[in-house]
């Protein structure tokens, strides 16, 4: 807990007026320690677009996401939002201008409204509310004993994965973030859940800059731009439809999971 984070804001961040642009890796690498996890990654993000990363696993999905608000910095290149290096702004603000939705929910042992309102000071009853019915989960909570004050349990342990998957859904589009990460939200789920977890996604993504992480290729089709990523590197790019008629990994990997 006492151990401080090499990740630093600049003694004078360069100021930060929201996301106007875009967001571009160029020739970025990162290592940890000895061990190379991504190689000269090169792509640019445009505002209300779509990437997607697919690919094996421990190609370096994820930690390439994880860039993106700085929980590591590149070990080589750099990453710009509107033609700035991500290390001159205050980390605080340009996490700010982001919402993350992970594979596991990160939920506390407290009420249903405080979980969403999380990170949103003076978040009122109908704003939690609204945000509860975009993500699909104002049905369940209405039904919960207490309704939007019912505890959850640590980590959501009263919940089913769905219904924590949606409450933090509810929770980004409270925060109303024009950058949106999703590291394979869906991945866990039952066919069911997962439907209803996915179309609160599409409705969330709308108008929105997203980079997701997708395990199923079937949640990424529309997407403005497909990154299939292995050993730290893009080795494929395309959309849906372009990757398809090319032999290549994004084809086996379709062709698996339609099997």
């Amino acid at each position: 807990m006492d151990t401080e984070s090499q990740i630093k804001s600049p003694a004078h961040p360069k100021q930060l007026s929201g996301f106007h642009s875009n967001i571009e890796f160029r020739n970025v690498s990162f290592a940890y320690e000895e061990k190379t996890v991504l190689k000269e990654i090169n792509f640019k993000l445009d505002q209300g677009k779509t990437i997607a990363l697919v690919g094996p696993s421990g190609g370096g999905k994820s930690t390439l996401a994880d860039l993106v608000p700085r929980f590591y910095d590149p070990s080589s290149g750099m990453i710009l939002l509107d033609g700035v290096d991500l290390r001159d702004f205050d980390t605080e603000e340009l996490r700010g201008l982001m919402g993350i939705v992970t594979q596991e929910s990160i939920l506390f042992n407290d009420t249903v409204f405080n979980n969403i309102a999380f990170g949103v000071e003076h978040a009122t009853e109908a704003q939690v509310m609204d945000a509860a019915k975009v993500a699909n989960a104002h049905g369940f909570i209405s039904q919960l004993e207490n309704g939007y004050q019912t505890s959850i349990g640590e980590r959501g342990s009263k919940l089913s994965g769905g219904q924590r998957q949606r409450l933090s859904i509810a929770r980004a589009v409270l925060k109303n973030p024009p950058i949106l990460i999703l590291d394979e939200a869906t991945s866990a789920l039952d066919s069911e859940s997962e439907l209803l977890v996915q179309e609160a996604l599409t409705k969330l993504m709308t108008n929105r800059t997203t980079l997701v992480i997708a395990h199923r290729l079937s949640t990424i089709q529309h997407a403005d731009e497909i990154l299939v990523i292995e050993k730290g590197q893009i080795v494929q790019r395309g959309t849906h439809s372009q990757l398809m008629s090319r032999d290549g990994i994004y084809q086996k990997l379709s062709s698996i999971q339609s099997v």
